[in-house]
């Protein structure tokens, strides 16, 4: 069993924000493998499903994202977890926009779901970075990342979570490789 956490604000008001967009992976892979009924557990929403033959938890943090650890170490001590059970999607101002990359541990880059996973758990679990791209100066970065999407980014975005939705066995596989090479075929279509 894998815990799979997607991050981001609870409320109707952050929901098409760039910093949502691991709320909005967790949305798509819902629905793509017709994942359970929503449930209300670890201090946030939970969907159970398989990707493959993997049984996943979706979970989404309803903490703000400055708490997510909270949410995220209550559900893998309840399921007796690992953090090698675990994997994390977030927004990532360093990668272009769109661009979708995979790495096991490491920083936090000022990204502060990260580091309050971090702090609960460790810097030692996958991440799934997914691109926003970086507004060009520091002092733009929280008005960029609590930003909406532009109507000019909707079709690249739906690309985005549907080739990561349509490749996700590969992550529960842990070929983490092959899932970014897939994904970045299926964008290129």
């Amino acid at each position: 069993m894998q815990l799979w956490v997607g991050l981001g604000n609870p409320g109707p008001q952050y929901a098409m924000h760039r910093h949502n967009v691991g709320f909005m992976v967790c949305d798509t892979l819902a629905d793509f493998h017709d994942f359970g009924p929503v449930q209300k557990k670890f201090q946030g929403w939970l969907q159970e499903g398989r990707i493959g033959t993997e049984k996943v938890l979706l979970l989404k943090p309803a903490t703000f994202m400055n708490e997510s650890g909270r949410a995220v170490g209550e559900a893998l001590r309840f399921y007796k977890l690992g953090t090698d059970a675990l994997t994390v999607f977030h927004d990532e101002l360093d990668l272009a926009p769109f661009k979708v990359k995979v790495k096991q541990g490491g920083g936090t880059a000022g990204h502060n779901g990260l580091r309050s996973i971090d702090q609960h758990l460790g810097p030692d679990f996958r991440r799934v970075r997914l691109g926003i791209g970086h507004p060009g100066h520091k002092d733009r970065v929280t008005g960029y990342v609590l930003g909406n999407y532009a109507k000019s980014e909707m079709d690249d975005l739906a690309s985005m979570l549907g080739a990561v939705a349509a490749e996700a066995e590969w992550l529960t596989k842990g070929d983490d490789v092959r899932f970014m090479s897939d994904v970045a075929l299926r964008q290129q279509d």
